[in-house]
């Protein structure tokens, strides 16, 4: 299993928005720890497996066929995900803002993964980047998908 070492943030007021956004769609099978999800990005499609929760967290992503996505899509029912997703530079540092639509409109948010917890430490987010919400259990999308936006 391969590692992920991700920081996430709120969108707090005016980003840098790209032209374009992708849609995404992901549903969770297994919503627990490990977390098994299927996704769906322009007509890629894969299968997901994470352990952990926080800063460093184990993944394994695999590509699936457009059949298997199918024929695992409806055992997501009642915990899925649907956002537009945008790639923004941030100083040479690539940074993922997601979109979401349906049920989770109006929230933002922004991640950017690392090589290292010594580059996630140093990293200093710019002014748009909200509150950090790495590892808060409510904002992440396993979470979303099944329980809404969290109300604290």
């Amino acid at each position: 299993m391969g590692t992920e070492i991700e920081r996430k943030f709120l969108v707090d007021g005016d980003w840098p928005l790209p032209s374009e956004g992708r849609p995404v769609v992901q549903g969770y099978i297994a919503p627990g720890d490990p977390e098994v999800r299927v996704r769906s990005v322009d007509g890629t499609y894969t299968i997901c497996v994470k352990t952990g929760s926080g800063l460093v967290r184990g993944e394994t992503e695999v590509a699936i066929s457009p059949d298997q996505f199918a024929a695992l899509w409806p055992t997501t029912e009642g915990a899925r995900v649907e956002k537009t997703r945008f790639t923004v530079d941030v100083d040479g540092v690539e940074a993922v803002v997601d979109v979401y639509v349906g049920a989770l409109a109006g929230l933002r948010t922004v991640e950017v993964e690392f090589a290292s917890v010594e580059a996630a430490d140093g990293f200093a987010p710019p002014a748009w980047f909200g509150r950090e919400v790495t590892g808060i259990k409510g904002y992440g999308n396993r979470h979303l998908a099944r329980h809404g936006i969290p109300t604290e």
